[in-house]
């Protein structure tokens, strides 16, 4: 694999290191030409990208795809900019972005739920028992924070009553900080949450389970779903192709997961088994996922006075058209 890096948005990104570049080398393939997807971080969200580029599932669609590890905050401009072609992702900062003026469209759901658990210290059993005590999460404004929010909100809690403590980098790093004491409960997702409760951490909200939220997906430039339908579709198809295979294949799911992931075995077993019950059947994004998600940006104070429709924010057409191709049942 080699480091490919030629435009100068991407230049400036990696003197800041937000950014590094996944390419598969061959002069074949140079020849046709590359179609740049970006994507957050390598999680278990990310898994239907994953697959669909390491079972050649890209490749039989007609894409030489390479992924673009690029914070998100980045991803908007680089869209407009033609940087990358496509963002592997749906959620509260792809649909902010639109809200803000990018002209960019939710297209395809990977997961219509979220998987986070809420995992105290051994005292705390209950959200009253935590009152007034720090609840660690990777970051404030994203998905993870929007859907416990919106948790809290649903069960009539005041969010004030906790502390929220931003811990940069990865999953693992809340657990450190659980097990040290540094903090009384952290928001956690698979496989760290296995990690924990045989750490003997008790499982005080099943976030995901209580918040309709996309996971995953695609966002991409309106200009792009009118101008290259044919290519955007293939990028659709190989995605449902993969999350069909990940739900056909445990075993070699699970292989994948190891390898990319870096879990053991047990986890991987166990991780796979939760994401297979976030998984959207059809890929065609929900008019309720995504109100969800306006609804989520709204609680944080933004965009209050603006009535957004399904079309101001997402394009389910092409979706639907791959899902009827294959012979889903629709919704």
């Amino acid at each position: 694999m080699t480091k490919r890096i030629s435009f100068s948005l991407f230049q400036m990104a990696v003197l800041s290191g937000l950014v590094l570049s996944l390419t598969v080398s061959g002069d074949a393939q140079e020849r046709r030409g590359k179609t740049r997807i970006s994507n957050a971080a390598f999680t278990i969200t990310a898994l239907p990208l994953l697959a669909a580029r390491d079972w050649g599932i890209f490749p039989a669609n007609g894409l030489d795809m390479e992924i673009i590890l690029m914070n998100s905050a980045l991803v908007p401009p680089a869209l407009v900019q033609g940087d990358i072609d496509y963002q592997a992702g749906v959620g509260p900062a792809s649909v902010n972005a639109t809200l803000s003026g990018f002209p960019t469209r939710a297209i395809w759901f990977s997961s219509d739920k979220i998987s986070y658990w809420l995992m105290g210290r051994a005292p705390y059993k209950t959200m009253e028992s935590l009152k007034g005590k720090k609840i660690a999460i990777t970051g404030l404004g994203g998905t993870i924070h929007v859907a416990y929010l919106m948790v809290l909100e649903k069960l009539g809690i005041n969010p004030k009553d906790y502390v929220l403590v931003s811990i940069p980098g990865q999953q693992i790093q809340l657990l450190y900080s659980l097990d040290s004491g540094y903090v009384d409960a952290a928001i956690l997702s698979p496989p760290v949450t296995f990690g924990a409760q045989k750490k003997g951490f008790n499982k005080l909200l099943d976030i995901g389970a209580m918040v309709e939220m996309a996971g995953g997906g695609l966002t991409a430039l309106a200009k792009t779903i009118q101008e290259r339908p044919s290519e955007t579709k293939r990028v659709i198809r190989s995605l449902q192709f993969a999350k069909d295979e990940i739900r056909k294949s445990k075993a070699k799911t699970v292989d994948l997961i190891i390898r990319i992931l870096k879990m053991d075995k047990e986890a991987a077993s166990a991780t796979y088994d939760e994401f297979l019950t976030t998984l959207s059947p059809t890929g065609i994004p929900s008019r309720t996922g995504m109100e969800i998600l306006v609804k989520a940006i709204q609680s944080q104070g933004r965009f209050v006075d603006r009535k957004v429709s399904f079309n101001d924010i997402a394009d389910d057409r092409l979706a639907t058209e791959v899902a009827k191709e294959l012979g889903y049942k629709m919704p």
